[in-house]
């Protein structure tokens, strides 16, 4: 879908954040590790399409990076999404592990040429 709907109209991003250009939490780096809620809460607002791809995506965990990729939307506007997830308890942010200077994370480094590799 791409930015599109299913009619194949084009979808502004601000309009999927609802003009909104910064998110409400600054906890979102390229690799917080994002998990979608199970079960989801049941007294919040119905998502919107958008953050209900988001929360399939999130099934496993998920780096915002690729979050970004596979719908191919800014990082900038899935971050406000993420915190407006994060914000109604449907999803956790799970910083990254501090890698140490001596010996490098050789999993994290993997994860991450993974991901720039979708982009």
């Amino acid at each position: 879908m791409s930015g599109g709907d299913a009619g194949g109209r084009l979808v502004r991003p601000f309009t999927l954040t609802g003009g909104r250009t910064r998110p409400s939490r600054a906890d979102f780096t390229l690799i917080t590790t994002v998990t979608a809620v199970d079960p989801q809460p049941e007294r919040t607002a119905r998502p919107q399409p958008e953050h209900l791809r988001i929360l399939r995506l999130c099934a496993e965990p998920v780096a915002v990076a690729e979050i970004a990729a596979r719908l191919d939307l800014p990082v900038s506007v899935v971050v406000v999404m993420l915190s407006d997830l994060l914000d109604a308890g449907r999803i956790t942010a799970r910083a990254p592990r501090p890698v140490s200077r001596t010996t490098p994370d050789l999993d994290l480094l993997q994860k991450v040429r993974d991901g720039l590799d979708r982009l």
